[in-house]
């Protein structure tokens, strides 16, 4: 059974190299890893291709969702896996993803992140709460790790869910999607971390961001 990897990353030059790292040592299951660079104005589509990664460039900046689908369409494995750029080493835990859809536990895993001690909330709730409130207002359901972006599922599964919601919205879609067409969601603990994003202007403006295509996928699905 192959598995492929597929990472969108924008301007990831600090952690993409040790993200593909942990996917590509001779240890690893994964058969292929596959980075979408999403027009990086950094050096990350190099340092991505030296690690060892399949990378495909975006002709044009599309966001997140986006460079997904297209990772998806490219990719060859029976399992594929969505990871974010930032995870580094702890990209390790995708075999506790894997194996659910392996043993046909579940449809979909999603990784549930342990919550640190003593670590600053990076915002005030407000993007989390609305997905939140989205998955159980349109679902009826308490998925807890609804913006995780770590998560795997079989190819088919994740074609049938195309198009995927654009964006950062597109882990609210493809859990609202999913459960509509009554397949099995599974959060699943991992030790994994991503690099976090401070108290700064740059920190609010990437929430805000994220907070307009987690609303807009929430509200799309609400009339659809």
């Amino acid at each position: 059974m192959m598995i492929s990897v597929v990472i969108p990353a924008y301007n990831e030059e600090e952690r993409i190299t040790s993200t593909v790292l942990a996917l590509t040592q001779p240890s690893s299951e994964v058969g292929e890893v596959i980075v979408v660079d999403d027009c990086s104005r950094d050096d990350t589509l190099r340092k991505a291709q030296t690690a060892g990664a399949t990378v495909i460039p975006m002709p044009r900046r599309a966001g997140k969702g986006a460079a997904l689908m297209q990772g998806t369409l490219k990719s060859q494995g029976d399992i594929v896996v969505f990871l974010d750029a930032d995870i580094g080493e702890t990209a390790r835990e995708i075999a506790r993803l894997i194996e659910p859809i392996a043993t046909c536990e579940a449809d979909m895993t999603v990784a549930r992140f342990p919550q640190l001690p003593n670590v600053r909330p990076r915002g005030l709730g407000i993007v989390k709460s609305t997905a939140y409130w989205g998955v159980r207002r349109l679902c009826k359901s308490e998925l807890t790790s609804i913006l995780s972006g770590q998560r795997a599922a079989r190819r088919p599964i994740f074609l049938r869910l195309m198009p995927f919601a654009p964006g950062f919205g597109v882990e609210v879609g493809l859990t609202i999607d999913a459960l509509r067409q009554g397949l099995r969601i599974l959060e699943v603990d991992c030790e994994m971390a991503h690099r976090v994003t401070g108290w700064n202007l740059a920190g609010f403006s990437h929430r805000a961001h994220q907070f307009y295509w987690v609303a807009k996928a929430v509200a799309e699905r609400c009339v659809n």
